[in-house]
């Protein structure tokens, strides 16, 4: 069975590193990704050996797919980034559903399901995954739509496309609704990527926060599931320790 293929997520370690020093560092304690980066690192990254796991796919978290007003933006915007992420070889995009503002779930998914069946055929063609993101709606993201599982794999099964996953971030979803290795195992083929963080506080995953992170990566790496692992918490200390111990604890 294959060792679990972690990342790094640019934005929460480039408070203390500089690109360079961080897609160095990725490399060198044996990362297989660095993701979630400017353009301008992308050829860094690739000569480090690294690959590239996910990006943003489109603008604006609160101003999302449920909004049928902003579908001709996001349209534009996807297929431009889909094509990148095929010249670039990056297999996945981040797509978000925006807040609810009193709309209700269902007619969430729907209006998100149209919006995403209007690049399905491009994303497919190019091998490139559409990841919805899972955000918590409680701490961090208020108003946010799809912050339960049970949503995003509705919307999963309403867009009927295998380019149209869902991004399981274990923080978010440990606010929202615990339960994580059930409910990882039995939804992991609407699983297009990971991401992780400590709970409370977004830190390290220490042995100060609740979540159990060793055995949350065996259930993942025994679902048989393919792609990466994304680290996006805020180091407490030094940036450098957190990312090797990080490491070496999801290493199982």
């Amino acid at each position: 069975m294959s060792r679990i293929k972690q990342s790094v997520v640019y934005w929460s370690f480039t408070r203390q590193a500089t690109a360079e020093e961080l897609i160095k560092a990725a490399a060198e304690i044996g990362f297989e990704s660095v993701e979630m980066l400017p353009e301008e690192y992308w050829e860094k990254v690739k000569a480090e050996g690294l690959q590239i796991a996910i990006i943003g796919g489109h603008q604006s978290l609160r101003d999302g797919l449920n909004k049928r007003s902003s579908h001709d933006r996001i349209e534009k915007e996807l297929r431009e980034s889909i094509d990148k992420a095929k010249k670039f070889g990056i297999p996945a995009l981040i797509v978000f559903s925006g807040n609810r503002e009193g709309l209700d779930d269902e007619a969430g998914i729907e209006i998100c399901a149209e919006g995403l069946k209007r690049v399905t055929s491009q994303a497919e063609d190019a091998g490139v995954l559409l990841c919805m993101e899972l955000l918590n709606s409680k701490v961090n993201h208020p108003d946010y739509q799809c912050d339960k599982t049970s949503w995003g794999v509705k919307l999963c099964q309403a867009v009927d496309s295998p380019s149209v996953k869902l991004l399981y971030d274990i923080y978010h979803m440990q606010i929202m609704e615990g339960d994580l290795i059930r409910t990882i195992t039995e939804n992991i083929e609407y699983i297009g990527h990971f991401h992780t963080a400590g709970n409370p506080g977004r830190n390290d995953l220490d042995d100060t926060q609740e979540i159990n992170y060793p055995a949350v990566m065996r259930a993942i790496k025994e679902s048989g599931y393919q792609g990466y692992v994304g680290h996006e918490f805020l180091p407490k200390g030094d940036w450098l320790e957190a990312l090797k111990k990080t490491y070496a604890l999801c290493d199982v």
